[in-house]
């Protein structure tokens, strides 16, 4: 029995699967496949390192910092998010919060990070082998947020969000010979997304990388299909899909201690569903 877990991340709601992931990692909950999503990559990084607590300083303290996120950033670097300052100074041995690369490696589940190729709007998924120690790059192509940021470069190919190609690779999962698999979104099951951002930001994308503006457009269709299917597996206890019942007023950009605090908590305790049915297996 092959058991794969996915988070799709959400930005700085993120902070609702380092919740999750923190208490699987109390309750010695192992998946063998781990599948992450833009934050949810960072997410899961640091799941298979097996290093608890790790994520949740990256929402509620470092976000907070110019260097981080900035109309600074943007005027300088034309990026807000400074994604070399997060997975790069921050992340690298000898940086405040470094993660343990050696244990990733040793770790025997399998780690997949998605990204969106700008040009062709197709998904990338990166994999260990992709990763070296302080050369995180496919997470910083995971978490490029499009239009907020310039796309990031690796190997001259152009990266944003994975979100935009694949925003819940429940399908991925499968395909890597997953038998069971638990999804964490970071937004309320109902009422399903609109997508009404998404397509106004796309116009603004689409002169330049047309087909990641059109992955932009249609992700809130393909996210809706996607987790209507795993509500239907769920019911067969093929999936189980974590959520929160609410996203405590954040978006995806929103800087607000109290309400982080929060969306961690509501990971935490909500983890509580995925662990009685890991344990059914």
């Amino acid at each position: 029995m092959k058991t794969g877990i996915i988070d799709v991340g959400g930005g700085l709601r993120g902070i609702y699967g380092a919740g999750v992931l923190d208490r699987c990692m109390e309750e010695g909950v192992r998946f063998d496949c781990c599948i992450g999503v833009s934050a949810g990559s960072a997410n899961m990084s640091s799941y298979v390192a097996g290093q608890h607590g790790r994520n949740k300083p990256f929402y509620q303290d470092y976000s907070f910092r110019k260097e981080y996120m900035s109309v600074g950033n943007l005027v300088r670097k034309h990026s807000y998010l400074d994604l070399e300052y997060v997975y790069g100074a921050l992340s690298n041995r000898g940086g405040e919060n470094p993660l343990d690369y050696p244990a990733v490696v040793r770790s025997p589940a399998e780690l997949v990070i998605v990204a969106t190729e700008a040009r062709t709007g197709k998904p990338r998924y990166f994999t260990k082998a992709d990763l070296r120690q302080d050369d995180y790059r496919p997470l910083m192509a995971s978490c490029c947020i499009p239009v907020v940021d310039q796309p990031y470069f690796m190997d001259g190919v152009p990266y944003y969000d994975g979100g935009l190609a694949d925003p819940v690779p429940l399908e991925k999962a499968f395909a890597l010979g997953c038998d069971r698999v638990a999804v964490i979104l970071t937004k309320p099951v109902a009422p399903e997304q609109t997508g009404a951002r998404d397509k106004k930001l796309a116009k603004l994308l689409r002169h330049r990388y047309p087909a990641a503006a059109k992955g932009l457009f249609l992700r809130a269709e393909r996210y809706n299909q996607t987790v209507r299917r795993a509500l239907k597996l769920e019911q067969q206890g093929i999936v189980c899909v974590i959520a929160p019942d609410s996203t405590e007023g954040m978006a995806t950009l929103t800087k607000d201690k109290q309400a982080l605090e929060a969306m961690y908590r509501k990971g935490w305790q909500d983890a509580g569903k995925l662990i009685e049915w890991y344990k059914q297996a």
